[in-house]
């Protein structure tokens, strides 16, 4: 369960960086004009996404081809985000919505800021084998024991899923395997991310030494809609 917390707030956080980003551009482009240039534009070729605007594409409407947008760091309300990287193209902009042909995210959420958000005396940290480990004091039938939960974290078919490969709850083996099997429902998860802009689609979450890396990729991204 904590570890399904943690990437959810990571992808709630993303979704609302990539749309302050994508509206930081458009009002540049808005209040802005293009510099005149000295003389003749030399012919250049282009090496980005060949595909041009819409056909369809209103006087109104703002259209940006490739958009490429990276941060070291990120400092948002009640958390932040390192090493951000979002690349799209085809950012298209009038009524209020404001969509994305493609879109690809990555980012990280370092584990102290997820220790935070979980609470208590948690702490979060990089496991052997590409796994996490997270280590809180949970209440069962009010007595509290301390838990140390180490397993898996993987994106499957748009699911963040979590699977403990073990699980310490301290005690004689007897009593540890009769609590383990009890405590165990309890961080086994099988969900969808909830928050994400449509067709935005979660597709891997790995674990770094430093927190939890989660990319994101999809088509016709919708980022605001009035």
């Amino acid at each position: 369960m904590t570890r399904h917390r943690a990437v959810d707030w990571l992808i709630g956080a993303l979704g609302m960086l990539l749309l302050l980003i994508i509206t930081a551009v458009i009002l540049w482009w808005v209040i802005s004009s293009p510099a005149t240039p000295a003389g003749p534009s030399p012919t250049t070729t282009r090496t980005t996404d060949s595909a041009g605007p819409p056909a369809d594409l209103g006087k109104d409407e703002i259209w940006l081809g490739d958009v490429d947008v990276r941060s070291d760091q990120v400092v948002l309300p009640s958390s932040s985000l390192i090493d951000v990287e979002a690349r799209g193209h085809g950012a298209r902009s009038g009524d209020g919505v404001v969509t994305v042909e493609r879109l690809e995210v990555a980012a990280t959420m370092p584990f102290a800021d997820v220790a935070a958000e979980l609470g208590g005396d948690s702490r979060v940290s990089a496991a052997e084998d590409g796994q996490a480990k997270v280590e809180r004091t949970v209440q069962i039938l009010d007595r509290e024991l301390r838990v140390v939960a180490t397993g898996t974290v993987e994106a499957r078919d748009g699911l963040l899923v979590v699977e403990p490969l073990s699980l310490d709850v301290g005690g004689p083996d007897v009593l540890s395997k009769a609590t383990a099997a009890v405590v165990r429902q309890f961080v086994t998860i099988e969900q969808p991310i909830d928050g994400l802009p449509e067709n935005l689609i979660l597709r891997k979450v790995t674990v770094q030494s430093d927190g939890f890396r989660a990319e994101l990729s999809g088509h016709n991204v919708t980022l605001a809609d009035a």
